[in-house]
């Protein structure tokens, strides 16, 4: 198996999940942090695929050297896990006391006014669904395209624990034309899909190997055609969008209407910019390359 392919599995147990999840919510975001400094080693040590996946990332890709690489490796795991801890806290209801900021918002609002269907095409770069809350009446039409592969008892951890958010399910599983159905439906009704165009799943778990080749900080890499190809061939408008961490308890939400020519030469080039800005949120923990 292709060590690039992602299995659609997230790493970690119902009892982490709720033990933080309880933490959150009787003694606050800042103790749920400390916790974090007890784990990441753990995770250092006992998640070796990840771990020399971000070493690649570091040392060979962005070429930092030797100390620096071993010093971020663990700050990117601790990372990961603060945007964790948000992102729970938000689906809690405590999105308040966050902070946030916008770039190009108003264009964005004018493609999701449009009375159109849009496609919105996002990567696993920082924290993309702590949007949700401030999507307000748009959350209603609002398709995420999700893996089934996510284990039940997690889910059920955190939706026992979450405000709804409002926005509907497309799940990608093993029946790939019921899904791509449900995406031309939504569409057509003028609601707005969103995916991420990062990740392609192995095909022997059931996703799409259906990939194409780009140029990505500097090395050939992989990334899914579904979502280019689907936005190109309904013919919709399409908007990347990233939700990065600028600070404590502080997001920024970056919209970018794409434009004319090809689709996913317009992704990478704005994901390789957003990754060597936001290096330590980049959160594809296996080989990419």
């Amino acid at each position: 198996m292709d060590n690039r392919e992602w299995k659609g599995k997230s790493r970690g147990g119902a009892v982490g999940n709720l033990i933080f999840v309880l933490m959150i919510k009787y003694l606050g975001v800042r103790c749920a942090y400390m916790l974090l400094l007890l784990i990441v080693p753990y995770f250092v040590i006992f998640a070796p695929k990840a771990t020399v996946a971000m070493w690649d990332f570091y040392h060979r890709r962005l070429k930092y050297n030797i100390l620096k690489s071993a010093i971020s490796i663990p700050f990117h795991f601790y990372r990961f896990g603060q945007v964790l801890i948000d992102k729970t806290a938000m689906a809690m209801g405590l999105a308040d006391r966050y902070s946030f900021d916008f770039e190009n918002y108003d264009e964005f609002l004018k493609i999701l006014n449009s009375d159109k269907g849009a496609m919105v095409i996002g990567a696993h770069i920082g924290n993309w669904e702590c949007g949700a809350p401030f999507f307000g009446k748009y959350g209603k039409k609002m398709n995420i395209v999700m893996l089934e592969a996510e284990h039940e008892k997690i889910k059920k951890v955190f939706e026992e624990n979450s405000h709804s958010v409002g926005y509907k399910i497309i799940p990608l599983g093993n029946d790939i034309i019921s899904s791509m159905i449900e995406i031309k439906c939504a569409l057509n009704n003028n609601e707005y899909v969103c995916m991420q165009g990062d990740r392609f799943m192995n095909q022997a778990e059931g996703g799409s190997a259906h990939t194409i080749t780009r140029k990505f900080i500097g090395h050939d890499a992989l990334f899914p055609q579904g979502p280019f190809m689907l936005a190109k061939k309904l013919k919709v408008p399409t908007v990347f969008y990233f939700a990065l961490r600028n600070g404590h308890k502080k997001y920024m939400f970056r919209f970018t209407p794409a434009g004319e020519g090809d689709l996913a030469d317009q992704y990478v080039a704005l994901l390789e910019r957003t990754v060597m800005e936001y290096p330590s949120q980049w959160f594809n923990f296996y080989k990419f390359w």
